[in-house]
Protein backbone atom coordinates (compact mmCIF):
# COMPACT_ATOMS: atom_id res chain seq x y z
CA UNK A 1 0.00 0.00 0.00
CA UNK A 2 1.47 3.53 -1.11
CA UNK A 3 -0.92 6.41 0.21
CA UNK A 4 1.62 8.90 -1.61
CA UNK A 5 0.03 9.60 -4.86
CA UNK A 6 -3.01 11.93 -3.03
CA UNK A 7 0.23 14.26 -1.84
CA UNK A 8 -0.43 15.91 -5.35
CA UNK A 9 4.11 15.69 -5.82
CA UNK A 10 5.21 15.60 -9.46
CA UNK A 11 6.64 12.48 -9.26
CA UNK A 12 5.20 10.65 -6.57
CA UNK A 13 7.02 7.24 -7.73
CA UNK A 14 9.87 7.88 -6.38
CA UNK A 15 8.67 8.53 -2.59
CA UNK A 16 7.08 5.44 -1.13
CA UNK A 17 5.14 4.69 2.35
CA UNK A 18 6.60 2.74 5.55
CA UNK A 19 3.63 0.33 4.13
CA UNK A 20 4.64 -0.25 0.86
CA UNK A 21 8.29 -0.93 2.16
CA UNK A 22 6.67 -2.87 4.71
CA UNK A 23 5.15 -4.85 1.96
CA UNK A 24 8.31 -5.76 0.47
CA UNK A 25 10.78 -6.25 2.90
CA UNK A 26 11.13 -9.69 1.11
CA UNK A 27 10.91 -8.68 -2.14
CA UNK A 28 13.80 -9.94 -4.03
CA UNK A 29 13.67 -7.00 -6.98
CA UNK A 30 13.45 -4.48 -4.12
CA UNK A 31 16.96 -3.41 -1.96
CA UNK A 32 16.09 -1.32 0.86
CA UNK A 33 19.52 1.02 1.97
CA UNK A 34 19.93 2.87 5.39
CA UNK A 35 22.38 5.48 4.93
CA UNK A 36 22.65 7.60 8.13
CA UNK A 37 24.54 10.70 9.34
CA UNK A 38 24.89 8.66 12.30
CA UNK A 39 27.12 4.97 11.04
CA UNK A 40 26.52 3.13 14.22
CA UNK A 41 22.07 3.15 14.08
CA UNK A 42 22.35 0.70 11.63
CA UNK A 43 23.54 -1.84 14.14
CA UNK A 44 21.98 -1.08 17.00
CA UNK A 45 18.62 -1.70 14.51
CA UNK A 46 17.47 -1.47 11.15
CA UNK A 47 14.36 -2.59 8.79
CA UNK A 48 14.48 -6.32 8.01
CA UNK A 49 16.17 -7.05 4.71
CA UNK A 50 17.78 -3.75 4.53
CA UNK A 51 21.71 -3.08 4.07
CA UNK A 52 23.49 0.22 5.13
CA UNK A 53 25.83 2.10 3.20
CA UNK A 54 28.07 4.04 5.07
CA UNK A 55 28.42 7.67 3.30
CA UNK A 56 31.81 8.60 4.41
CA UNK A 57 33.07 5.19 3.42
CA UNK A 58 31.25 4.32 0.83
CA UNK A 59 29.87 6.80 -1.05
CA UNK A 60 33.21 9.31 -0.96
CA UNK A 61 36.79 8.49 -2.12
CA UNK A 62 38.76 7.97 0.82
CA UNK A 63 41.75 10.16 -0.67
CA UNK A 64 40.82 13.56 -2.23
CA UNK A 65 37.04 14.97 -2.11
CA UNK A 66 35.11 13.48 -4.40
CA UNK A 67 32.65 10.56 -4.81
CA UNK A 68 33.31 6.97 -5.46
CA UNK A 69 34.92 6.05 -9.09
CA UNK A 70 32.35 4.17 -11.24
CA UNK A 71 34.57 1.18 -10.52
CA UNK A 72 34.29 1.33 -6.91
CA UNK A 73 30.55 2.40 -6.87
CA UNK A 74 30.25 -1.05 -9.01
CA UNK A 75 31.82 -3.12 -6.45
CA UNK A 76 29.48 -1.62 -3.80
CA UNK A 77 26.35 -2.11 -5.18
CA UNK A 78 27.56 -5.65 -6.37
CA UNK A 79 28.44 -6.51 -2.60
CA UNK A 80 25.03 -5.23 -1.66
CA UNK A 81 23.26 -7.73 -3.96
CA UNK A 82 21.98 -4.67 -6.09
CA UNK A 83 21.56 -5.47 -9.47
CA UNK A 84 21.12 -3.09 -12.55
CA UNK A 85 17.01 -3.95 -12.47
CA UNK A 86 16.95 -3.51 -8.29
CA UNK A 87 14.40 -1.03 -7.52
CA UNK A 88 16.50 0.82 -4.35
CA UNK A 89 14.70 2.38 -2.00
CA UNK A 90 16.61 4.59 0.44
CA UNK A 91 15.86 5.91 4.59
CA UNK A 92 17.60 6.82 7.27
CA UNK A 93 17.93 8.96 10.48
CA UNK A 94 17.83 13.03 10.43
CA UNK A 95 14.57 13.41 8.57
CA UNK A 96 16.34 11.55 5.30
CA UNK A 97 18.98 13.91 4.75
CA UNK A 98 21.35 11.45 4.24
CA UNK A 99 18.82 8.99 2.05
CA UNK A 100 18.08 11.57 -0.41
CA UNK A 101 22.00 12.54 -0.34
CA UNK A 102 22.68 8.20 -1.50
CA UNK A 103 20.07 8.64 -3.94
CA UNK A 104 21.70 11.91 -5.42
CA UNK A 105 24.80 10.03 -5.60
CA UNK A 106 23.01 7.07 -7.42
CA UNK A 107 21.47 9.56 -9.71
CA UNK A 108 25.41 10.68 -10.58
CA UNK A 109 25.40 6.64 -12.01
CA UNK A 110 22.60 6.85 -13.72
CA UNK A 111 20.61 4.16 -11.46
CA UNK A 112 17.15 5.62 -12.03
CA UNK A 113 14.97 2.95 -10.10
CA UNK A 114 15.33 4.15 -7.09
CA UNK A 115 12.65 5.61 -3.91
CA UNK A 116 12.84 7.13 -0.65
CA UNK A 117 11.27 6.18 2.04
CA UNK A 118 9.08 9.14 3.40
CA UNK A 119 9.79 9.70 6.79
CA UNK A 120 13.07 7.58 7.27
CA UNK A 121 13.49 6.03 10.48
CA UNK A 122 11.94 8.27 12.59
CA UNK A 123 8.42 7.27 11.17
CA UNK A 124 8.90 3.42 10.95
CA UNK A 125 9.63 3.86 14.65
CA UNK A 126 7.12 5.91 15.78
CA UNK A 127 4.64 3.75 14.22
CA UNK A 128 6.26 0.67 15.60
CA UNK A 129 6.91 -1.20 13.03
CA UNK A 130 9.81 -4.35 12.93
CA UNK A 131 13.52 -3.83 13.67
CA UNK A 132 16.11 -6.48 13.42
CA UNK A 133 19.64 -6.68 14.52
CA UNK A 134 20.37 -9.10 11.65
CA UNK A 135 22.28 -8.24 9.08
CA UNK A 136 21.31 -10.14 5.77
CA UNK A 137 23.37 -11.70 3.02
CA UNK A 138 22.69 -12.00 -1.01
CA UNK A 139 23.96 -12.90 -3.30
CA UNK A 140 26.77 -10.90 -5.24
CA UNK A 141 25.51 -9.04 -8.41
CA UNK A 142 27.83 -8.06 -11.57
CA UNK A 143 26.57 -4.32 -11.64
CA UNK A 144 27.32 -1.99 -14.14
CA UNK A 145 27.33 1.42 -14.27
CA UNK A 146 27.58 3.95 -16.81
CA UNK A 147 30.63 6.93 -16.22
CA UNK A 148 29.54 9.10 -13.52
CA UNK A 149 27.92 11.83 -15.03
CA UNK A 150 28.83 15.37 -12.93
CA UNK A 151 27.06 17.89 -15.20
CA UNK A 152 23.57 17.55 -14.57
CA UNK A 153 22.41 17.55 -10.84
CA UNK A 154 26.37 18.80 -9.31
CA UNK A 155 27.47 22.15 -9.64
CA UNK A 156 30.97 23.21 -8.31
CA UNK A 157 32.11 27.06 -7.73
CA UNK A 158 33.22 28.34 -11.06
CA UNK A 159 29.82 27.25 -11.93
CA UNK A 160 28.00 28.67 -8.76
CA UNK A 161 30.24 32.29 -9.44
CA UNK A 162 28.65 32.41 -13.15
CA UNK A 163 25.50 31.75 -11.40
CA UNK A 164 25.85 34.94 -9.37
CA UNK A 165 27.33 37.23 -12.41
CA UNK A 166 24.16 35.92 -13.97
CA UNK A 167 21.72 36.83 -10.98
CA UNK A 168 20.21 33.40 -11.38
CA UNK A 169 19.08 31.59 -8.32
CA UNK A 170 20.61 30.11 -5.20
CA UNK A 171 18.86 28.61 -2.12
CA UNK A 172 20.72 28.18 0.58
CA UNK A 173 18.97 25.60 2.98
CA UNK A 174 20.74 25.99 5.63
CA UNK A 175 20.16 27.17 9.18
CA UNK A 176 19.20 30.84 9.76
CA UNK A 177 22.12 31.44 11.77
CA UNK A 178 24.12 30.02 9.48
CA UNK A 179 22.90 31.96 6.91
CA UNK A 180 23.76 35.31 8.56
CA UNK A 181 26.95 34.02 9.58
CA UNK A 182 26.22 33.90 13.47
CA UNK A 183 27.40 29.94 13.10
CA UNK A 184 29.65 28.32 11.10
CA UNK A 185 27.99 25.17 11.39
CA UNK A 186 24.96 23.45 12.27
CA UNK A 187 23.15 24.73 15.89
CA UNK A 188 23.89 21.58 18.51
CA UNK A 189 26.64 21.04 16.39
CA UNK A 190 30.50 21.94 16.97
CA UNK A 191 30.99 25.36 15.60
CA UNK A 192 33.33 24.45 12.80
CA UNK A 193 33.96 24.05 9.38
CA UNK A 194 34.80 27.20 7.99
CA UNK A 195 37.05 30.23 8.20
CA UNK A 196 34.42 32.52 7.34
CA UNK A 197 30.86 32.78 7.70
CA UNK A 198 27.81 33.82 5.61
CA UNK A 199 26.16 33.12 2.85
CA UNK A 200 26.63 33.37 -1.37
CA UNK A 201 25.57 36.87 -2.72
CA UNK A 202 21.65 36.54 -3.85
CA UNK A 203 21.04 33.19 -2.13
CA UNK A 204 17.54 32.58 -0.73
CA UNK A 205 17.37 31.49 2.62
CA UNK A 206 15.03 28.69 2.62
CA UNK A 207 15.93 26.36 5.35
CA UNK A 208 15.52 22.29 4.61
CA UNK A 209 13.08 21.69 7.67
CA UNK A 210 10.57 23.70 6.23
CA UNK A 211 10.03 21.11 3.68
CA UNK A 212 9.01 18.53 6.52
CA UNK A 213 6.39 16.96 8.80
CA UNK A 214 8.02 17.98 12.65
CA UNK A 215 6.21 15.49 14.23
CA UNK A 216 6.93 12.38 12.15
CA UNK A 217 9.71 13.83 9.67
CA UNK A 218 7.20 13.10 6.19
CA UNK A 219 7.71 15.54 3.37
CA UNK A 220 4.68 18.30 3.32
CA UNK A 221 2.00 17.83 0.02
CA UNK A 222 2.76 19.62 -2.85
CA UNK A 223 0.15 22.76 -2.03
CA UNK A 224 2.00 23.33 1.13
CA UNK A 225 5.24 22.62 -1.02
CA UNK A 226 4.27 25.49 -3.44
CA UNK A 227 3.06 28.40 -1.16
CA UNK A 228 7.34 28.22 0.57
CA UNK A 229 9.38 27.58 -2.92
CA UNK A 230 7.05 29.19 -5.29
CA UNK A 231 4.66 31.49 -3.70
CA UNK A 232 6.73 32.97 -0.85
CA UNK A 233 10.39 32.67 -2.19
CA UNK A 234 9.22 33.35 -6.10
CA UNK A 235 10.94 30.38 -7.72
CA UNK A 236 9.74 28.98 -10.92
CA UNK A 237 10.13 25.25 -12.19
CA UNK A 238 11.77 26.58 -15.13
CA UNK A 239 14.58 28.43 -12.81
CA UNK A 240 17.66 27.42 -12.77
CA UNK A 241 18.51 26.91 -9.61
CA UNK A 242 21.38 25.67 -7.39
CA UNK A 243 20.76 24.22 -3.48
CA UNK A 244 23.80 24.59 -1.20
CA UNK A 245 24.07 23.67 2.45
CA UNK A 246 27.84 23.00 4.66
CA UNK A 247 28.37 19.87 2.29
CA UNK A 248 25.94 18.74 0.08
CA UNK A 249 23.43 16.03 2.39
CA UNK A 250 20.93 19.04 3.63
CA UNK A 251 20.86 20.19 0.18
CA UNK A 252 20.50 17.08 -1.61
CA UNK A 253 16.87 16.93 0.66
CA UNK A 254 16.18 19.70 -0.89
CA UNK A 255 17.10 19.32 -4.33
CA UNK A 256 15.25 15.92 -4.06
CA UNK A 257 12.05 18.19 -2.94
CA UNK A 258 12.04 20.85 -6.00
CA UNK A 259 13.12 18.29 -8.60
CA UNK A 260 11.11 15.32 -7.73
CA UNK A 261 8.09 16.57 -5.67
CA UNK A 262 7.72 19.79 -7.26
CA UNK A 263 9.03 19.25 -11.03
CA UNK A 264 11.77 21.93 -10.90
CA UNK A 265 13.39 21.49 -14.46
CA UNK A 266 17.06 22.07 -13.51
CA UNK A 267 17.97 21.93 -10.08
CA UNK A 268 21.97 21.40 -8.99
CA UNK A 269 23.74 20.51 -5.68
CA UNK A 270 26.77 22.51 -4.96
CA UNK A 271 28.16 20.01 -2.72
CA UNK A 272 31.48 21.59 -2.22
CA UNK A 273 29.22 23.89 -0.19
CA UNK A 274 30.26 26.12 2.70
CA UNK A 275 33.10 23.93 3.63
CA UNK A 276 34.75 25.25 0.57
CA UNK A 277 32.95 28.42 -0.06
CA UNK A 278 33.58 29.90 3.84
CA UNK A 279 37.24 28.51 3.08
CA UNK A 280 38.18 29.90 -0.46
CA UNK A 281 40.21 32.84 -1.00
CA UNK A 282 38.95 36.10 -2.46
CA UNK A 283 35.20 34.68 -3.43
CA UNK A 284 31.95 37.08 -2.38
CA UNK A 285 30.27 36.48 0.75
CA UNK A 286 27.66 38.36 2.43
CA UNK A 287 26.18 38.85 5.80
Amino acid sequence: MNNIENKGYDRPDVLVSTSWVNDHVSDPKVRIVESNEDVLLYSSGHIPGSVHIDWTMDLNDQLKRDYVSRENFERLLSEKGIANNTTVVFYGDKNNWWACYAFWVFQLFGHNNAKVMDGGRLKWIKENRQITKETPNYPQTKYEAPKRNDRDIRAFREEVLTHIKNKLPLVDVRSPEEYSGQRLHMPDYPNEGALRGGHIPGAESIPWSRAINSEDGSFKNADELKKIYISEKNLNPRDNVIAYCRIGERSSHTWFVLTYLLGFKKVRNYDGSWTEWGNLVGVPVEK
